[in-house]
């Protein structure tokens, strides 16, 4: 039972970082219809920022975090005005070579003035402390990313399904000249749900640093992650990237405790189950 108990709260941890960064890319792809395989080079731009002004410049870890945010958000929102917008019309392998070429770009500029060292980044006496849950002593960090995963979420629904902005989004892809007609602007939707996915992964690349180290190849190498849990959620499926993230992050944190030589092998043979099972999500109707 302990060790069912373990599981269970370090595969919330991470299934949380997982629908953290994943949940951008699910409303990229779901709502906006654009294949964004750059989402994790933002989440690794969040990371760095964060743990550079933490560990080299002595910032405070609460200050550094909404500025790793924001630094990966202004960065998607630069992209989106100036590159990624001439790109909605054109076909999706236009779409993924162009983003996977932006990845590789990032990759080798981080190399280059970083290092290929991985990014530590020192957490404040808070988030430091060990909290005692009875059946084991676990982390303030793994309690504040499991909030902060919850928060993400409600508040990602809410804004889709209860806001102007939702409503505007919504438009702006199923009708766009309709929309235009209707004085909604559509460019500023477009760019500001763009950089708030870029947000999010910059969000996730910092809570989960501890989880998904810090390196130049992080934005290919944890990719592969994120599309899986917005396949299996469905695109533009909140509560479903929710619902994948914490399964699949469940099932990969039960391979690691009971069978780590076999490595991944687990994740994705549920990932096929449940495609199989729920080829459009797993909450869709």
């Amino acid at each position: 039972m302990l060790t069912l108990a373990n599981i269970l709260t370090d595969g919330l941890a991470y299934g949380m970082v997982l629908f953290i960064i994943a949940v951008g890319l699910s409303v990229t792809l779901g709502l906006m219809r654009f294949v964004n395989l750059s989402h994790g080079a933002f989440a690794m731009v969040g990371g760095y920022c964060t743990a550079l002004l933490v560990r080299e410049q002595g910032v405070s870890f609460w200050l550094a975090l909404p500025v790793g945010v924001l630094a990966a958000g202004v960065l998607g929102a630069l992209l989106e005005a100036l590159v990624l917008r001439h790109l909605y019309r054109r076909s999706d392998l236009d779409q993924v070579l162009f983003t996977i070429g932006l990845t590789f770009a990032l990759i080798a500029s981080t190399n280059a003035l970083v290092g290929p060292q991985v990014q530590l980044i020192p957490l404040p006496p808070l988030l430091a402390q060990s909290v005692d849950l009875g059946f084991r002593t676990l982390p303030a960090q793994r309690l504040f990313v499991i909030a902060m995963g919850l928060a993400v979420a409600l508040a990602a629904a809410w804004v889709v399904a209860r806001t102007r902005f939702g409503v505007w989004l919504r438009a702006a892809v199923d009708k766009p000249d309709a929309a235009a007609a209707l004085g909604i602007p559509i460019r500023r939707v477009q760019c500001l749900s763009f950089a708030v996915g870029a947000g999010l992964a910059g969000l996730g690349g910092v809570l989960g640093a501890e989880l998904m180290p810090l390196e130049p190849y992080y934005a290919l190498k944890y990719l592969v992650l994120v599309l899986v849990v917005v396949a299996v959620g469905g695109m533009g499926r909140i509560g479903g990237s929710l619902a994948a993230a914490v399964v699949l992050g469940t099932v990969e944190t039960a391979s690691k405790y009971l069978a780590s030589q076999w490595g991944s092998l687990f994740f994705f043979v549920v990932m096929g189950l449940l495609l199989a099972w729920r080829p459009n999500g797993l909450l869709k109707r």
